[in-house]
């Protein structure tokens, strides 16, 4: 889908990687420069967010490969780069530099706090982000303390996702414009946009500020349940005929304990009770029960586990690809799936790339 677009990614962790890497995907020639030595000192499979794309070492910091960094930017589509505000400045590679050699490019920049406000400069990770921005308050039950979620609401949610929509939507405009801009994506700003689904609940008054009274969060019907074996089933039947399915799967349905669906203060009753119900058995048992049901029930499956779910694999979801378990590019397309392609090592195509910049120099 994006073959002729190609994007400049400076070597970087997190959400900048997995920003290229959706890219890479798409079709992008997506070309990380790694820089010279062994790289950051907190390191990822590189056969997952470096799949698909193309390497170059550079030393951003010597003369005669920050030019090979310029021609590369000034051929490109796109930037991303995950420092600090003001580093990529220092190294002479910020916006303004940029372009003036690009005047199209669309600058993609990725941190947590943004290129300004008063925590701009200061270290941060994912999860004090989305704890700032709003996101993280509703990640527990009741009374609990908010957990860790995996970086999915942060780095990869509010983070990735949205410097590469950033990315795109700046992409298309320097091509019916001509002029480029800077794609300020920050953590804080885009965990917050995500909030807005759930407060737009709240303008039907089923959403409040103490966990557990709102329409997602509390409910006996939305969350997560142990089973006899330590395994976990997930239950979120927001719509009335499925909460009645909920409850004649279960021999509940003429039980007056469940009738009431939505009064808050029933819910904690009614949360012991099924958490009751659902730990007397197995999670497979429970699997079994709702495999056909649209009672929006589910197990809780590990990647692995899901990699052998009927429906994720007849969908190849979860592949082993390159020696290490990943999941298939997203989204899919009428002309076919997006094949996962491999992961160079560092500076592989360095030749290759240099190769290509002198025959450009030369045209």
């Amino acid at each position: 889908m994006l073959t002729g677009i190609r994007i400049v990614e400076i070597e970087g962790l997190g959400p900048g990687p997995f920003a290229g890497m959706l890219l890479a995907d798409l079709g992008a020639d997506v070309i990380v420069i790694h820089r010279a030595g062994s790289g950051p000192a907190v390191t990822t499979d590189k056969s997952l967010l470096d799949r698909g794309k193309r390497s170059i070492t550079l030393d951003l910091k010597d003369a005669g490969d920050l030019e090979i960094a310029k021609q590369l930017i000034k051929g490109a589509d796109g930037l991303i780069e995950g420092f600090r505000p003001g580093v990529m400045e220092r190294l002479g590679l910020g916006p303004e530099l940029c372009h003036s050699l690009n005047p199209a490019l669309a600058y993609g920049r990725m941190t947590g706090w943004g290129q300004d406000g008063p925590r701009a400069k200061i270290a941060g990770h994912d999860l004090n982000y989305i704890a700032t921005s709003g996101a993280l308050y509703y990640a527990s039950e009741p009374d609990a303390v908010p957990i860790t979620p995996a970086s999915l609401v942060g780095d990869v949610g509010g983070g990735a996702l949205y410097l590469v929509v950033g990315l795109l939507a700046a992409i298309l405009k320097a091509r019916s414009t001509g002029k480029g801009c800077v794609v300020d994506a920050a953590i804080v700003d885009g965990s917050a946009h995500m909030m807005n689904l759930l407060m737009a609940i709240g303008q039907g008054g089923d959403w409040s500020e103490t966990r557990g009274q709102s329409l997602l969060d509390g409910p006996h019907w939305s969350r997560t349940y142990r089973c006899s074996d330590g395994g976990h089933l997930s239950v979120q039947c927001l719509e009335p005929k499925f909460y009645a399915l909920l409850l004649a799967a279960l021999g509940l349905q003429d039980d007056p304990a469940f009738k009431p669906q939505h009064e808050t203060a029933l819910w904690p009753d009614q949360c012991a009770s099924l958490g009751a119900i659902f730990a007397a058995k197995p999670l497979a048992d429970w699997a079994a029960l709702f495999e056909d049901s649209d009672a929006c029930v589910a197990p809780v499956l590990s990647p692995q586990q899901a990699a052998a779910d009927p429906h994720i694999k007849a969908r190849d979801i979860w592949q082993v690809a390159n020696g290490a378990l990943q999941a298939s590019a997203a989204p899919r397309f009428s002309h076919g799936a997006n094949k996962i392609n491999p992961a160079p090592e560092r500076g592989q195509h360095s030749a290759e790339i240099r190769a290509e910049i002198r025959a450009q120099l030369q045209d």
